[in-house]
């Protein structure tokens, strides 16, 4: 049965005064399981019982080596004063403890009748935790008091079986007779804690959090001309001071994580809604987007529309990768910096946009040294400040890299989102006279190949594609095969974030309005299109979007990108980035 909450979670027993040394000692086995489960992951909890005293350690089966950041959690209790202490052991002797009081009075049991389980005279008891529906089972045939969950310590006996919503089991498996009982409470605890600090202690160190920016400034005016290899956890500046970019090391992590990209910005001057975008540059090929940058943007392939304007970087190549987008986000009217401009009734003002989006599914292709950017729009010398953390959260005890049958592969194929418009990349303002098309080869043995696609219209008028819907197609070697109208309509959600946002005659804020797939302070959503049908080969997919026209000196534009992903046998020989050509 996997759990959440750690490998080692220990509850020791302990009375205020020392037991005799002819009390009887015992050591016993729980199992937990779930009924009706035939394969499953059994945790097996190991209670070593001398006197009033006992030491309980829940240890899961079948783990070789446990993730990092894994406590070896202990719970003690003293039965005569009701006070318990929970403790959180690391190594190197680094150990914080925090204090509690043993009570039932958030718990009702009702007693049942006197039945006999797995051999024991039993007194039945019920209670409810959480809309959870608890049976417990408890015999004082035994003549001590054990139990390895410390809310039903005001029982006394040996809890000898327990079950949650008639599924989840735990239950005694053996007790033997120890020979040489030991000391169980330590002299020292380690550092005295709250109990919310020693839960966000033992959370926080599982999590594996790879720091890449850390309030640095996107603003116009830092460009700094970098044109070398840049070396680790460097923050530079580039495209004017628009685009900062930093290498960092990332660890392969067993496929059970889950990736978050956490983002948190405000505005440092700038007080309009900018387009922004978190983003990997593969360095893999021959050409990267790095060579734009230090080169200049005729350095990458290209393509030209049907007026005759360049379009560089933004599609697969045979020896060039356009960016991978993680994030597209949206800063809001000037939060933190503008906030002292306006009041208005009924709102307070946030001091930060916060964005936290779900990127386990490319995550894969960021192994070893990556190269990672962070965009924003703006010809403002103060600017923006952002923070980005990579965090991933486990999603079981065991660190298993190496028996992993299958791998992803990953392929950017298109970004739209010119990262580069301070510094010559056009904007994306073809899709009125031309769409978008890549070829791109599927190899054998890939499955469950999909689209994960992420579309933003811009316009900023009232004919333009911002505020008028537009129907994406997706389409495969020249068939329609998915349609896709990127809308939102809850943007009045985050007027707390828009403090300078224009507040009309009528009581609506320009920060309300609907927009084609974003909100000023929200990130966009991807899509997923399903591609499991194609088989491998060559394949054209082609984006369209009817942009509308330019008027007078204002254009529409559409930020589109799209990344391949799928499973392949970990045998294949191919990479996680797919040699494409």
């Amino acid at each position: 049965m996997r759990l959440i909450y750690g490998i080692l979670t220990a509850m020791l027993l302990v009375a205020a005064s020392a037991p005799a040394q002819n009390e009887k000692s015992h050591t016993l086995v729980y199992q937990s399981y779930r009924q009706g489960v035939e394969e499953q992951d059994t945790t097996y909890t190991i209670i070593n019982q001398w006197g009033n005293k006992t030491a309980i350690a829940d240890k899961p089966a079948n783990v070789n080596k446990t993730i990092p950041g894994l406590a070896k959690a202990v719970m003690y209790i003293n039965y005569d004063s009701m006070q318990g202490f929970s403790q959180l052991q690391y190594d190197g002797n680094e150990n914080y403890y925090a204090k509690f009081a043993l009570s039932n009075k958030n718990i009702t049991f009702s007693e049942g009748e006197t039945e006999k389980v797995l051999g024991y005279n039993c007194k039945k008891y019920h209670t409810s935790i959480n809309s959870n529906s608890i049976d417990i089972w408890v015999t004082t045939d035994l003549g001590f008091s054990a139990t390895p969950m410390a809310q039903f310590a005001t029982l006394q006996g040996v809890l000898v079986k327990y079950v949650r919503n008639g599924s989840s089991v735990m239950e005694i498996k053996s007790i033997s007779r120890n020979k040489k009982p030991t000391t169980i409470i330590p002299a020292d605890l380690g550092t005295e804690k709250t109990s919310r600090e020693l839960d966000n202690i033992r959370r926080n160190k599982m999590i594996i959090t790879y720091k890449v920016f850390d309030n640095d400034r996107i603003h116009w005016g830092a460009d700094t001309k970098w044109n070398t290899d840049m070396p680790l956890d460097s923050v530079i500046h580039f495209a004017g001071g628009t685009l900062i970019l930093k290498y960092i090391n990332i660890d392969k992590l067993p496929q059970h994580y889950q990736v978050f990209a956490e983002l948190h910005t405000h505005s440092e001057g700038d007080a309009y809604d900018r387009t922004g975008s978190i983003f990997v540059i593969p360095t893999n090929y021959e050409r990267s987007f790095y060579d734009a940058l230090t080169k200049g943007i005729s350095s990458v392939p290209g393509f030209k529309s049907k007026t005759g304007e360049e379009y560089r970087g933004m599609t697969i190549e045979n020896n060039y990768l356009p960016v991978m987008e993680l994030v597209r986000f949206f800063t809001p009217f000037g939060v933190r910096h503008f906030n002292d401009r306006v009041q208005i009734d009924g709102l307070e003002w946030a001091n930060e946009a916060y964005y936290k989006q779900e990127i386990t599914d490319i995550f894969p292709s960021m192994n070893g040294r990556v190269l990672i950017g962070a965009f924003i729009g703006n010809y403002d010398g103060g600017g923006h400040k952002v923070s980005l953390d990579i965090k991933a959260y486990p999603g079981d005890y065991e660190w298993n890299i190496e028996d992993e049958d299958t791998k992803d592969w990953i392929l950017p194929i298109f970004n739209t989102c010119n990262v580069m418009e301070m510094a010559g990349q056009n904007y994306p303002r073809f899709f009125d006279t031309d769409s978008l098309t890549v070829t791109v080869v599927i190899p054998e043995g890939v499955e469950d190949l999909k689209l994960r696609y992420i579309a933003t219209g811009h316009g900023g008028w009232g004919g333009g594609d911002e505020f008028n819907p537009k129907e994406n197609k997706i389409i495969i070697d020249g068939q329609t095969v998915f349609t896709h109208t990127p809308w939102r309509s809850d943007c009045g959600t985050f007027r707390n974030l828009n403090p300078v946002s224009g507040n009309f005659w009528n009581g609506v804020s320009s920060s309300d309005y609907s927009r084609s797939g974003w909100c000023p302070g929200t990130a966009t959503q991807p899509v997923y299109f399903d591609l499991s049908y194609l088989p491998a080969g060559t394949h054209t997919i082609t984006i369209a979007i009817p942009q509308g026209k330019a008027e007078g000196g204002s254009f529409s534009a559409w930020s589109v990108s799209g990344v391949l992903i799928g499973k392949i046998k970990a045998t294949s020989k191919n990479s996680t980035f797919y040699e494409h050509y």
